[in-house]
Formats: C-alpha cells, structure tokens, sequence
C-alpha cells in the first residue's frame, strides 16, 4: 500500500543519516520530489569528529560555513594533527604554509565537530528545503532485475518513486545486500569506544596516541576537542584484542581506562568526577564495486565504509550525496541512468575508498612498513598521498571519462606503489621480527 501523501514521488533516499540528508537537500533544491526513510532521524551516537581538510567546503553547500560551525558552537578548529606514541615520540602533521598562496589558494584550516550537533543543523536544513520524511525502517525492496520497483518498510509501506538512493548505512547495506554487490575487506573487524570529558582548554588540533612501536597490528586512541571544553576520547583495537579481554573479565568501562592509563596525555582524565560509561561500536572497513543501477545508487558507508583513522567518512558521505544527486538530476528526464555516468560515479566511489583503505592498512596498521622506517616515517607515507589525493580530487572534482580515468589510474598506481614497498619491506625483516 502507498499513502496518498507519499505518492508520486521523485526520489526515495533509504537512510537519514549525514549521506541520506545531504543527498535529500541536494535533490529537493532543484525541485525534485523526495522521501527520506529514516527510523532515527536523530542518529544516536553518531561518530566521524575529526574532519580532512576537504570537508568544510562540502558543508558550505548547507550554508554550514566553517565560521557559523564555529560560532555557533557545533565545531572547533583543526590546524593539525598529532601523532603520540607510547615511547614518547611524537609527530606533528600540518600543512604547508605555501598551498594557502597562489596558485593553490588551499583552506588550511578545517574542524572537529559535535556530530550530534551538526546533525541537528543539517536537519534543520532538511527539513526547509522541504524533505518528506518517513519515521520507518526499510527492509527489503522489489526488483525486476537489476531495476527497483518499490520498497517496503518494517510499517507495512510500499514506496515507490522514479529513482532510489541506498543510505542506510555500513551495518544495513541494503541495496549490496539485495544485489549481492562484490565487495573488498581491509583489516580485521575492528572496535571502537568512545566517551566525552569536560576539559579546562583543548589544543586545536585532533591527537592520535599509537601503539604501533613493535612487530603487531596497531591499535590507538583519539583525542578530539569537538568544544573549547569537551574532549572526545575514543579507543580502537581489533575484536580480537577485545574479546581476549573479556574473556579475562573485563568489561568495557574497564578495557577504556587501561587504555586511558597506557598513555600519559590521557591519565589525568581517570582523576575526573565523570564515570566512564564508552559507546560502542564494531565496524568492518568494506568497499562495494557496482554500485549504481539502471533507477538507484548507493552513497555513504553503505558504498564505503571508509576506516576512521583516515578522517575520510565526513567527506565521502558529502561527496557521494553530491555526486549521485547530480546524477540524478541530469536524468530526471530519462527512463533510467546512463550506463557510462552511473558506471564512472561507482568507479570513483570504490576507487577513493579502496585508496584510504588500503593506504592505512598497509602503511600504519601493519607492522612492515613501520618496522623498517618507524612510526613516524611511516605517517607521512600515508598522510603526504592522502592529503594530496583528497585536494587534487576537491579542485579537479573528476566527472567524465577522461577525469574519471586519469585521477583512477593515479590512484591505482599510488596503491601498486604501496604495495610493492610493503611487500619489499616484509620481505627484508631481520628475521624472526614478525610475531
């Protein structure tokens, strides 16, 4: 069944998270008519705090501009990044002076945000440009083929529309699941905990304390000042690491604050009046391939679920609701998408995906390449690539074949560049140096 007010409808966005609302707004600003189906349009707990340098410019699109983010509370500068490691030694990662004079003209400013608080800001945004939205859950949609024909929702609806955007995020990948969408794994299931602290003063600048000294899969701590007075502190490990603490009785309260003691930046926060209680989450770095079809798309974490560590989740969602909006515009007037537009936009989405992904697994996560330059070389052999790859990408903003193919062809040869030198590295280890 169809609700009359819910009838000829243009586009049908499947999750109201950052990707779905800002896909939402891009679609209704150029008249279109869209339902956003959300369960939570509040999305608890979400995360992604710590922007790139890539992602301001994204928001601007809101009318979210850096300044208002500021003033209004909802964002605190980031100049740079810091990277800690257990021995002491430590890593400041900002950018050149030179790219912010002609004729790079590059923001080098950007900012941690209040998730909470900017999703609340975009909605406010969401539902002026005029949004439908639909408090449900989508469970599942009729195909004819490789076309959608309707969704149908946990309430009993069946929507249908012209056009369709899967935002439903890692956890559900709706329409890679229905399709059974190839996909590629990076690195082990992961976990992360976070919480919050009142803090006196906060540096501008988001701190990552690794534990990356030695022949092991790395685990780290984030340090984000999402306000002048409230820092979010969060801990990521392999689930493996975790339920092998479990399994000696700890609980998650406890597992954070051993992790909190571990580093010395972080042990005055155990003095505080707060009682630890971390939100958490477990999430598997996966890239789908193909994901578009003759009437549908896919944006966000449910194309790319991109690892943290690289501050790329913000800007992808922001760049895949852009992406595909416009798509979809450009073809309002057709039966279905253009085979060569929707293949190329699936192309970059799992391209730029794969590239993070791939970068800091092998250049941070594993143990080879920080073996045989250390930790902190190791850093800037992914963070020179990816910063460069993220600017190039925001300025050129690849569109046709020949963009497409020549900022993908880049990509594939950084990441064929990686892999041999970690594969060089490995190869070369005094032996006995991997356990």
């Amino acid at each position: 069944m169809i609700p009359d007010n819910f009838s000829q409808l243009d586009v049908t966005v499947v999750g109201g998270g950052l990707a779905g609302m800002a896909a939402s707004i891009h679609l209704a600003r150029e008249g279109l008519r869209v339902l956003c189906i959300e369960a939570d349009p509040q999305e608890t707990d979400p995360v992604g705090e710590s922007l790139d340098w890539s992602a301001p410019g994204l928001l601007e699109a809101f009318d979210l501009s850096m300044d208002r983010l500021i003033r209004d509370g909802i964002a605190t500068y980031k100049r740079h990044v810091i990277l800690k490691l257990r021995s002491g030694a430590q890593q400041d990662y900002t950018p050149g002076k030179w790219l912010a004079e002609p004729p790079f003209n590059v923001e080098l400013r950007t900012i941690h945000v209040d998730r909470t608080l900017l999703n609340r800001a975009l909605l406010e945004v969401f539902l002026a440009a005029g949004v439908k939205l639909l408090r449900d859950k989508v469970v599942t949609a009729k195909q004819d083929r490789r076309r959608i024909i309707a969704v149908e929702t946990e309430g009993g609806l069946e929507i249908q529309s012209r056009w369709y955007i899967d935002a439903s995020g890692s956890a559900a990948s709706l329409f890679p699941r229905l399709f059974g969408l190839p996909a590629f794994e990076y690195g082990p299931r992961k976990i992360a905990m976070w919480d919050y602290f009142a803090v006196s003063e906060s540096i501008e600048g988001t701190t990552l304390n690794a534990d990356c000294e030695g022949s092991h899969y790395m685990s780290w701590v984030w340090q984000i000042p999402i306000s002048p007075n409230t820092l979010s502190v969060g801990y990521v490990a392999t689930g493996a690491t975790i339920k092998q603490k479990r399994r000696k009785g700890m609980k998650s309260p406890e597992i954070f604050a051993e992790q909190l003691q571990s580093y010395s930046g972080l042990r005055n926060l155990l003095q505080s009046p707060h009682q630890i209680s971390p939100r958490t989450t477990s999430f598997v770095c996966k890239v789908h391939a193909k994901t578009s079809g003759p009437n549908w798309l896919v944006i966000g974490e449910s194309a790319a679920m991109v690892d943290p560590m690289t501050s790329n989740g913000v800007t992808a969602a922001l760049r895949h609701a852009e992406e595909a909006s416009r798509l979809i515009v450009r073809s309002r007037n057709r039966e279905q998408l253009p085979w060569l537009s929707r293949t190329l936009y699936a192309r970059r989405v799992m391209d730029m995906a794969n590239f993070f992904n791939d970068g800091i697994e092998k250049a941070i996560y594993d143990w080879p390449i920080r073996n045989r330059i250390g930790p902190l070389a190791a850093g800037d052999v992914y963070t020179i690539p990816a910063w460069s790859i993220n600017n190039i990408y925001s300025r050129v903003q690849p569109d046709g074949v020949i963009t497409t193919f020549l900022f993908t062809f880049v990509l594939s040869r950084l990441r064929a560049s990686l892999s041999l030198f970690h594969w060089f590295c490995k190869r070369t280890q005094p032996a006995g140096a991997a356990s």
